[in-house]
């Protein structure tokens, strides 16, 4: 289970940078794109000024600059962003509280799939290839490989998601995204009518939503730069309780004795892409906003250039009407021009508050310093970041853990049917499981932000082993207390792990080949994320529906890989320090 987590979609220095340095070989942005970029360093303009403080890249030289400096923008990747300044806050009100919306029916729905399973069997999902004396086994089976197939396809979205994020926008994204969850909805509301596996696709089209959904609305933090931070956790919270959408159908559908079944359902659900179609159409950016450093560099570029320009006061020695009414019109250009400049200044000001460029860089150092990590592998190429132990030993521990996630979503009814031995208490930890899977992971927002940029990167890592095995030891135990609490812990731990991730990704190989590296974990862990249905086959048929021997041999990789991780980098860090 997985999209991409991130506390921050810029970066504003390298720990290197220092006044009058040459800044254009650093990106402004995070990069989605998996599709390795160009890093070359622009030749600084003769015109910029060298005791400013630019962190953020190249001087652009748009339509503020004096005209004799005007020359095409050196544009970032996709469309030029806006500045939020240029669009009304109720604007950004509106389109932040549209997101969120939005995003809590359809960002990860499809990972309420232990709520919504009961529903499937019970309309007869796979009836027709399944017989009835095989106890649901069969069933079982078929219905955790059409969710080990949508996690997957969920993973592996994540790679177009950044290569059309980055090139067309986040309006073209979301399209995208509503096209995906309308085919889902209306395969799964028509299944047991069509010829094909049409659980299996449906159930993936609807889950391939999500990304294009999800990832291309985290620009909006930037919408107000001051609470980027409080708009990042809304729409992971949004993400996380998406999960519920399944629970209050699987609540009607009790209610109603199944009178509003599947069908009704899916084709009421339809009502979500259309509003998700229209709203992109009418108000959604078509284009992202500008981040923290492009807006600063904005105005540092304002008022570098206002400094710079002197009122044209020279007369040719034989003034004319004509020559004067020139001078008046220049004259007056400088000062609209000057004005201009002027309005940008205090616009991003009224963005930031009162923080300064150096301000901002003196706690993004503070973040990184205590990291331990920021930079180490950001002057690598992609392929000595890919073959460094840095990139394989974080990709297998989050195969393993990606693979203990879902396979723990898709089954933990039947674990925990046969660890107590009655199933009215497994149905009833799987209620409990149901509810926690979206309140878990909105509880744990504010705290993760606080735990990544106050503690190491050592520490960080050094807490996910021990949860995660912590979380292996309880899910073997067979008792109901050490059943809510393997639970309480799951639910804590999902978005602390693929936020983290996320996070230890940004740091180590830098934000210009995020989109690449962090893709390629994700892609690896969705593709090898396969073998969860060989392990419910062990489950079902090698074990008998004995849990414990699956659940010890992830717990032991689990452990081996991710101590090994955390040996590396605590070695790596006291070498650097």
């Amino acid at each position: 289970m997985s999209l991409n987590r991130i506390g921050s979609i810029e970066t504003l220095t390298d720990l290197n940078v220092r006044r009058g340095s040459d800044a254009g070989t650093r990106p402004r942005r995070l990069s989605f794109n998996p599709i390795p970029q160009e890093w070359s360093s622009p030749q600084p303009s003769p015109n910029k000024s060298t005791d400013r403080q630019d962190f953020f890249g190249e001087q652009e030289h748009g339509a503020l600059a004096p005209p004799e400096e005007r020359k095409p923008a050196t544009k970032p990747l996709g469309d030029e962003p806006v500045s939020a300044f240029d669009v009304s806050p109720w604007m950004r009100y509106l389109q932040i509280g549209t997101v969120v919306v939005y995003c809590l029916f359809a960002a990860g729905v499809v990972f309420g799939y232990a709520a919504i399973k009961p529903v499937f069997i019970r309309e007869g999902a796979y009836s027709n290839i399944c017989p009835e004396s095989d106890d649901d086994t069969c069933v079982e089976i078929h219905l955790n490989l059409m969710f080990t197939v949508a996690a997957v396809g969920t993973n592996l979205a994540a790679l177009p998601v950044g290569a059309i994020l980055d090139n067309f926008g986040p309006r073209v994204c979301g399209i995208l995204g509503s096209v995906f969850l309308t085919l889902g909805a209306l395969l799964l509301a028509y299944a047991q009518e069509l010829p094909f596996d049409a659980y299996l696709l449906g159930y993936l089209l609807l889950a391939l939503g999500g990304p294009f959904t999800f990832i291309s609305s985290f620009q909006l933090s930037n919408a107000f730069p001051r609470h980027s931070g409080l708009i990042l956790a809304l729409l992971t919270g949004a993400f996380d309780s998406s999960s519920a959408v399944f629970l209050v159908y699987r609540i009607i559908y009790n209610d109603t004795d199944g009178q509003f079944d599947q069908r009704r359902f899916f084709l009421v659900y339809l009502v979500v892409p259309v509003f998700i179609v229209i709203v992109q159409i009418l108000y959604m950016p078509a284009k992202s906003y500008k981040t923290v450093g492009e807006l600063v560099d904005q105005a540092d570029e304002a008022q570098a250039a206002n400094n710079s320009q002197t009122p044209s006061t020279s007369f040719d020695d034989q003034v004319t009407e004509e020559t004067a009414l020139l001078h008046n019109e220049r004259r007056q250009l400088q000062i609209e021009q000057r004005q201009e400049r002027e309005h940008i200044v205090d616009e991003v000001e009224s963005l930031l508050g009162s923080v300064t460029a150096d301000d901002l860089v003196e706690e993004e150092q503070r973040k990184n310093t205590t990291s331990g990590v920021w930079g180490v592998m950001h002057d690598k190429t992609v392929y000595e970041q890919i073959t460094s132990p840095w990139f394989i030993l974080i990709c297998l521990f989050t195969v393993i853990q990606m693979t203990r996630i879902n396979y723990f979503v898709a089954t933990i009814r039947p674990q925990y049917r046969h660890l107590l031995g009655d199933a009215d208490r497994a149905a009833e930890i799987n209620n409990f499981f149901d509810i926690a899977l979206p309140v878990g992971g909105i509880f744990a927002i504010p705290f993760i932000g606080i735990i990544l940029d106050h503690t190491s990167t050592v520490a960080v890592l050094s807490v996910l082993v021990s949860i995660a095995s912590l979380i292996g030891v309880l899910g073997v135990l067979p008792s109901a207390w050490a059943a809510y609490a393997n639970i309480v812990l799951f639910v804590l731990y999902r978005p602390f792990y693929y936020t983290a991730v996320s996070d230890y990704s940004a740091k180590v190989f830098g934000f210009r080949t995020f989109g690449t590296v962090y893709g390629l974990i994700i892609c690896l862990s969705g593709l090898l994320n396969l073998s969860q249905s060989a392990l419910d086959l062990m489950f079902h048929k090698t074990f008998h529906g004995n849990p414990v021997p699956v659940n010890l041999m992830l717990l032991a990789a689990g452990m081996a890989v991710g101590l090994s991780l955390v040996v590396f980098v605590a070695v790596q860090v006291r070498r650097r320090q």
